[in-house]
């Protein structure tokens, strides 16, 4: 009997420990995904800068835009929190698509160099950003979910786990764009 309750004992310890470590492996893994978003909004934020740059000569006529972009990345950058984190990059996102639709209107600037191989590090940089949200959100589903279901919610609640926020996308971001493909004028 008694080696019956000792088997019980070390089984529940067992359990404790691992869906413990479980639980903090994530919290941790969680924390090092957001810091691989920083990591790619840093080099967002520093790209900017030479963007404005390199486009203020052509676009003279623009500074409002340019100057719209600035404020949105000093917003961004000041941004606490995943929700206003992720409002704060749409509005920077959103700057930055305006300054590359007018830049349609100068071709001189278009063909430039540098322009180009702004954009194009700017695109790499977009593009490591959504994978890296991605796998932040992916953790957050894993971590939630873990803290959410039997019996580990039990520990979770003991030892002060708390639900973590998705990295969502803004509601503008979220509307499908139109596509007209009729052929008549």
């Amino acid at each position: 009997m008694i080696f019956v309750i000792w088997a019980i004992v070390f089984v529940m310890g067992i359990w404790l420990i691992s869906t413990y470590n479980g639980l903090t492996a994530l919290r941790l893994r969680l924390q090092n995904a957001w810091r691989q978003i920083d990591i790619q909004l840093k080099r967002r934020y520093d790209l900017i800068p030479n963007l404005v740059e390199t486009v203020k000569g052509y676009m003279q006529y623009e500074q409002d835009t340019l100057q719209k972009v600035i404020e949105a990345r000093s917003q961004a950058m000041a941004a606490k929190g995943v929700k206003e984190a992720a409002a704060a990059q749409t509005a920077l996102t959103q700057s930055l698509g305006q300054v590359f639709a007018l830049m349609e209107n100068y071709p001189d600037l278009k063909a430039s160099k540098n322009v180009l191989e702004l954009q194009e590090e700017l695109t790499t940089t977009e593009n490591q950003i959504a994978f890296a949200r991605q796998y932040y959100n992916d953790l957050v589903t894993q971590y939630n979910t873990k803290q959410q279901v039997f019996p580990s919610n039990i520990l979770a609640g003991l030892f002060g786990f708390k639900p973590s926020e998705f990295f969502e996308a803004a509601e503008s971001e979220k509307v499908l764009p139109r596509v007209n493909l009729s052929l008549s004028r």
